[in-house]
């Protein structure tokens, strides 16, 4: 039994309601949407967690990603940077480690904070592997079924496993080429694995033993984008179509026959002006399925800056229907994110997320409109309440503090909100 079960047989959950009431919506709404696979509430019976409602006619929701590398280990780090982020308003958390102890890296993070925690499994099995036999292609169907369920029992609620990459998609690949190569770590692991072992990716293959699994500990299952874009000049290609054709069919079995909860994952690199079409791609070919975007990044030169670059993406990404942001920080393509980058990536997509909401939603513009009334009165503490980041405003206004208190040290005495105040009265 599952909260799909529940809300095909037509029952509202707990769950549900808290969601409903979280999002001002009716749990009936709530119900709905699940039952049809556009929505889903990342859940696991092995932790209380904050519950989170992703998907169509809810707010755009943001996912911070953290993890250990092979060249930095710092499990206290770690744990630190999860903190900050759920402190900074992050919906979501992905622990995406590729160096130390998997598990008790993860246990302590999951154990830390009250987001909904992901993972990619895969990881976790090919790295196991080259410790233990010198080299990822010798990894085991028997290690990514063992470190998909351990990684469940440690109470993460979503796993982006890369049910997608087959065959027929590496056929693709190799006649198409790419300018940029492959992005995603998930994705050249399997790659490698299936053309050196001659073999098909166990994780379609085997779907069914797949579902069963996350069925049995209630994750949501979040189809792996290994094929998305690493440059611009390679979205939208071939390869990345065809896994998406596969990941579209994998979600429907697993949300039918297996009454799982799915989110398909897109794109990485897309120009400005294709993203609204892979927004409205992958929402018609996955039946609505919530879609989790990976950023985007709209331009490849914005190296140090790229938490900016995503912002841009991101903003049209949200308007265009897409449900759930992966943050990008400004050590993007350059190094670990550190707890600062962290923080800087959740607060700049969160914006980048209202931007969105404000297209989609109608009522998301009341916060602008009463931030506007706020800065036409000068009413500087409304004004810091009603900020994203409150601290941030205040300590700029502080450290240039004004001779006059009610304007600030760009216009001083000319201040035209003053000038007008005082003139005639424009309240609205």
């Amino acid at each position: 039994m599952t909260i799909v079960t529940d809300a095909k047989n037509g029952k509202i959950t707990e769950e549900m309601k808290i969601v409903a009431k979280m999002e001002g919506k009716d749990p009936e709404f709530i119900r709905r949407g699940i039952a049809a696979g556009r929505i889903v509430i990342p859940m696991t019976p092995y932790r209380n967690v904050k519950l989170c409602g992703i998907g169509e006619g809810l707010k755009t929701k943001v996912n911070a990603s953290i993890g250990s590398s092979s060249d930095i280990v710092d499990e206290e780090m770690e744990v630190a940077k999860a903190k900050a982020a759920e402190a900074a308003g992050a919906d979501t958390l992905m622990e995406l480690g590729t160096g130390g102890d998997f598990l008790r890296i993860r246990k302590k993070v999951c154990d830390a904070i009250s987001l909904s925690v992901g993972s990619v499994p895969l990881y976790q099995a090919f790295i196991e592997a080259a410790r233990r036999d010198g080299s990822i292609v010798h990894m085991t169907e028997d290690d990514l079924w063992n470190a998909t369920e351990a990684q469940a029992k440690l109470g993460t609620n979503f796993m982006a496993i890369h049910t997608g990459i087959n065959n027929i998609v590496l056929d693709r690949l190799k006649a198409h080429g790419r300018y940029g190569g492959l992005c995603s770590r998930g994705g050249a692991f399997m790659s490698s694995w299936m053309l050196h072992n001659q073999k098909e990716n166990p994780l379609y293959e085997h779907f069914d033993y797949l579902c069963e699994i996350l069925k049995e500990h209630e994750v949501t299952l979040s189809t792996g984008n290994g094929m998305r874009a690493g440059a611009i000049h390679d979205a939208t290609d071939r390869a990345q179509i065809q896994e998406l054709i596969i990941n579209s069919e994998c979600a429907q079995r697993a949300h039918d026959k297996y009454d799982l909860q799915v989110i398909v994952e897109g794109p990485g690199h897309v120009p400005l002006d294709e993203i609204e079409m892979n927004v409205k791609l992958m929402k018609a070919m996955s039946n609505g399925k919530p879609f989790y975007m990976l950023g985007p990044l709209v331009t490849d030169i914005g190296a140090g800056r790229d938490h900016i670059v995503t912002a841009i993406g991101a903003a049209a990404s949200a308007a265009a229907g897409c449900d759930f942001l992966c943050y990008v920080t400004p050590a993007e393509h350059l190094a670990l994110p550190n707890l600062e980058d962290v923080v800087e990536g959740v607060k700049t997509s969160r914006i980048a997320a209202h931007v969105g909401d404000m297209v989609k939603y109608k009522e998301s513009r009341d916060w602008d409109l009463a931030m506007g009334r706020a800065r036409r009165d000068l009413d500087w503490e409304k004004m810091f309440s009603l900020a994203l980041d409150p601290e941030l405003a205040r300590s700029i206004r502080n450290s240039r503090a004004p001779e006059d208190a009610d304007a600030c040290t760009m216009c001083g005495n000319y201040c035209a909100l003053k000038i007008v105040n005082k003139n005639y009265n424009l309240a609205k």
